[in-house]
């Protein structure tokens, strides 16, 4: 399933880009790709950071002044449900370029801690809700957006099999 997406992993952090992260990365990239009903091959690029970086770029893009846990940068103004469409691939590639995230492995070890769980399962987390960030999904609101984006969330993390 990960082998029709294009999913490039590069990484500020010395050491982050391991096979494990990189793997586990790219396996729920799929996972979630897969139950949003994403049927035409996607190419993501991931950057790996720490909360020095992603707070630059959090500056930078977004004009707010302090680091975050993931950022996302959709290439097509999706709607929640919306897939994306096979004439919108790439001729080169012959995929989708959905977009960009960046994920500070700072904030992914101290959330892990702080909600008691795996670095595993907070990771995922983020790559699961980066993902619904490219297709559309948002939570701005305190309601029917966030609650919609985090019934989705959590399907697909029981689907992976780490749940709260």
């Amino acid at each position: 399933m990960a082998d029709k997406h294009q999913i490039s992993i590069s990484t500020e952090v010395e050491g982050a880009d391991t096979e494990e992260t990189c793997a586990l990365i790219r396996s729920t990239i799929a996972t979630a790709l897969a139950a949003q009903g994403v049927e035409v091959p996607c190419e993501i690029d991931v950057l790996l950071s720490d909360d020095a970086g992603i707070h630059a770029i959090n500056l930078d893009m977004r004009g707010v002044d302090r680091p975050t846990d993931v950022l996302s940068f959709p290439m097509f103004d999706l709607t929640p449900g919306e897939k994306p469409q096979a004439e919108w691939a790439d001729p080169d590639s012959g995929c989708v370029p959905l977009g960009d995230m960046v994920l500070s492995l700072e904030r992914v070890e101290a959330q892990a801690q702080e909600y008691g769980h795996s670095r595993e399962r907070e990771l995922s987390y983020l790559v699961v809700h980066s993902v619904l960030h490219l297709l559309g999904y948002d939570h701005l609101d305190e309601g029917p957006q966030k609650a919609q984006m985090r019934a989705r969330e959590d399907a697909i993390m029981e689907e992976i099999g780490l749940t709260r």
